[in-house]
């Protein structure tokens, strides 16, 4: 069952929040029985829907055989607890369900540590006074939600051994970490810029890796499908990028996660440019755009230049694009599924990496094969000629690749020149 309380916006919102939540629900591998939303100015800080709400969910668990409640927010410890004891089931909030979906969708061992650590910050408040409602809290025994990742035997350790296996999870995350930071020194070493892409979660970014790139990474209609980060090369207009699949983002993304997954999020703030991909057949993709954009900015991604790719077009509801790029103008319009857009997708990327590196003339000669590679690869070739000494060409490259072909620039004479 799930339980919702609304305290501000329209009843469009509400309904759209708890939409979410029953996605989320499936996502986890459960199914949604009923739905009870509450208009009120603030959340019970008892209870979080008050008692008389609460004696109501009782006649409906019974009723309904409901065996779990998630609320769509983040409970206190004490609210998780009195409303558990007033309801007689299992009650768990949003944050721990979604903690619950990353616990079994992670397949790597930094991707499980990360989950790991997201969870045991999640328990740590949540361990004094919990007493004989633990089995009726997230981690209870049995099957069903929230029963993943450190469990009802790590709720029952004391503060002291919990800390100690964070500080372990963040010992072994540090290592992972340092092996990240240095791969994507390798990467910018190399000036090949870096592309990130990043949207809501199941907005089609791993459909659009595969249709850009050729790679095989899964493509699910679910939430959170793919966790992972995976990176691969592609050639935009003649220049190779690497291309980085992120984790999805969802609304009031739990801050534990945040934390836990910022060497992740990372690929976003140290990319050279976001591809922010959006469900264009969504009933509300402004939203999610938004939403999107809060998140990059909270882990000081604001600042990286954006492109928007509203993905899914061929499944856009009549009207859904017009309204979409009446808000957002600049926006790019393809389906990763049939493919429409990609190349059009493709030479904007060309164009926004091309505003980085100095613009030269250059005449390699034919024995310089090896350097022309390079250029082709690190840089942005803007035209090529091949003479009769050798190949004279316009490109704008990288400035540590400019100081080795510089003896090959092409001089233009002043005024004043011979």
């Amino acid at each position: 069952m799930l339980v919702g309380v609304w305290t501000s916006g329209t009843a469009e919102d509400a309904a759209g929040d708890l939409a979410e939540l029953a996605a989320l629900v499936e996502a986890a591998g459960a199914e949604v029985v009923h739905e009870v939303v509450q208009r009120r100015d603030k959340p019970d800080p008892a209870t979080y829907i008050g008692s008389g709400k609460a004696a109501e969910l009782t006649g409906l668990v019974a009723d309904l055989e409901v065996d779990t409640i998630v609320c769509d927010g983040e409970l206190s410890p004490a609210q998780l607890v009195r409303l558990a004891d007033l309801v007689d089931a299992k009650v768990i909030d949003r944050t721990a369900l979604i903690l619950d979906i990353f616990a079994q969708r992670a397949t790597s061992r930094e991707g499980r540590a990360q989950v790991a650590l997201a969870q045991m910050q999640y328990m740590m408040p949540r361990l004094r006074g919990l007493g004989r409602s633990l089995s009726r809290l997230s981690g209870g025994s049995g099957g069903g939600l929230a029963t993943r990742g450190p469990g009802e035997t790590k709720i029952e350790t004391d503060r002291r051994r919990l800390r100690d296996n964070m500080e372990s999870v963040r010992r072994e995350l540090e290592q992972m970490e340092n092996g990240r930071a240095l791969r994507r020194k390798r990467r910018r070493g190399s000036n090949i810029p870096s592309v990130a892409l990043a949207g809501y979660t199941n907005a089609g970014k791993s459909s659009l890796l595969n249709r850009l790139t050729g790679a095989d990474v899964l493509v699910k209609d679910a939430l959170f499908a793919t966790l992972d980060p995976t990176v691969r090369r592609v050639r935009a207009g003649g220049r190779v990028c690497t291309l980085t699949d992120t984790v999805g983002f969802v609304s009031r993304l739990p801050h534990h996660l945040v934390d836990a997954f910022r060497s992740t999020l990372e690929e976003v703030t140290e990319a050279d440019l976001v591809l922010h991909v959006v469900d264009s057949s969504h009933p509300d993709p402004l939203r999610q755009i938004e939403t999107v954009r809060a998140v990059i900015g909270d882990i000081g991604g604001a600042g990286v230049p954006e492109i928007l790719v509203a993905n899914k077009a061929d499944a856009a509801p009549e009207g859904a694009l017009e309204r979409l790029l009446a808000a957002e103008p600049a926006a790019e319009v393809v389906s990763a599924r049939t493919g429409a857009g990609v190349d059009r997708l493709l030479d904007r990327v060309a164009e926004r990496l091309s505003g980085t590196g100095l613009q030269m003339e250059l005449l390699l000669p034919y024995t310089e094969g090896g350097l022309l590679t390079r250029i082709h690869d690190e840089g942005t070739v803007l035209r090529e000629e091949h003479t009769g000494t050798g190949v004279r060409l316009t490109a704008r490259v990288p400035e540590r690749l400019a100081a080795e072909v510089e003896p090959h620039r092409e001089r233009q004479d002043g005024p004043g020149g011979p």
